[in-house]
């Protein structure tokens, strides 16, 4: 096969697991036959800084025209830190998935045996927890109506059936390839908008009898992700919800470090890992690069290349068997390694495979 990727480094740490995510790819590539061309865009507060949008017209032309993008991440404090700011790094990031037409975000919640301590909950909870929280991405209140004066503020969470029929699609379907267990997850007893989705959900759920659907007030689904994860399969719900629910997840697996995720809708898909930029680690090779290597794992196995992605599980798992991790994960008195060092480990175990 043949790859054209669009690599956006983006802010903080960005630019230095973007690297890692690349060399991965390139040696999987080259192990495999495949060939692979990157193209770099800006996005975010660098893209801010050097033209003044955090998603330029030339990035979008760049992704548009790519298989997928492989994005790392985006933000500042300069920005975090200012109220008033009318242009915000963010604003990229909404812009990629509205432009790209990107509605279902997919993020594989999972546990490494050998990480399992690392958990703030208690390891029989949490082991043998895997489930993959879809969140419906360009509805809701982020793109909705706005409006704020120093009086009044709010914030319109506007969904339309197609909008919802799509997602709910997505998550019925990749409930199918798994367990066949799907939960719906909203606020029906309170939002008129979540009675919308509950309605659907109910409306489709008869064309996939083999799936078991329930549906769960966010309230409870959060409680439940942490008294017991492992009940969960397939989760789908709305944008804001599904926001908050996905960096929830991540605690279970012990490290935000170690979660990819995978955009998909109507264009270019965009693999990223969950976490943000860090800035306060910039430049100093602590990362963890494990999430952005995992999403590129995801990107080979949405091209069906399902070898390649099983590989890059293989090498991760085994860096992390050999305690060749970044200090935030590194077991009491195991070595030291930087960002660098981790993504080169597993470069050298893919290219001796």
């Amino acid at each position: 096969m043949e790859f054209k990727i669009a690599v956006l480094p983006g802010d903080g740490i960005g630019p230095e697991i973007s690297v890692q995510g690349v060399d991965v790819m390139s040696a999987v590539c080259e192990k495999f036959g495949h060939k692979v061309t990157y193209e770099y865009a800006l996005c975010g507060a660098d893209a801010i800084d050097k033209v003044g949008n955090p998603f330029p017209d030339e990035t979008f032309e760049i992704c548009k025209n790519a298989d997928a993008v492989l994005f790392s991440a985006v933000g500042d404090p300069k920005y975090d830190n200012d109220p008033t700011a009318k242009v915000r790094p963010e604003q990229g990031l909404l812009a990629m998935r509205k432009k790209l037409g990107l509605f279902a975000n997919i993020r594989p919640v999972q546990t490494f045996k050998c990480l399992l301590h690392k958990s703030p909950l208690r390891a029989e909870l949490v082991e043998g927890a895997d489930f993959l929280c879809i969140r419906e991405l360009t509805g809701g209140m982020y793109f909705g109506e706005k409006y704020q004066d120093n009086e009044m503020a709010y914030d319109t969470n506007k969904y339309t059936r197609p909008e919802i029929e799509r997602i709910l699609k997505v998550a019925f379907e990749y409930a199918m390839k798994r367990r066949k267990h799907l939960t719906v997850v909203d606020k029906a007893n309170v939002l008129a908008s979540s009675r919308l989705w509950r309605q659907i959900a109910q409306e489709m759920a008869p064309s996939y009898p083999e799936v078991r659907t329930d549906y769960m007030f966010v309230d409870n689904a959060a409680m439940r992700m942490i008294q017991e994860p492992t009940f969960f399969d397939v989760m789908v719900t709305e944008n804001t919800f599904g926001d908050i629910l996905t960096d929830e997840g991540s605690c279970i697996s012990g490290s935000m470090g170690l979660l990819p995720s995978a955009s998909t809708g109507e264009s270019t898909p965009v693999f990223e890992p969950i976490h943000g930029s860090w800035p306060q680690a910039k430049g100093k090779n602590i990362a963890n690069p494990l999430a952005q290597i995992l999403s590129v794992a995801m990107l080979f196995e949405h091209f069906d290349c399902k070898a390649e992605g099983a590989l890059i599980r293989r090498a991760v798992d085994a860096s992390l068997d050999a305690c060749v991790r970044t200090p935030e994960i590194q077991v009491e008195g195991g070595a030291s390694y930087g960002t660098k060092e981790v993504g080169a480990w597993i470069v050298e175990y893919i290219r001796k495979a």
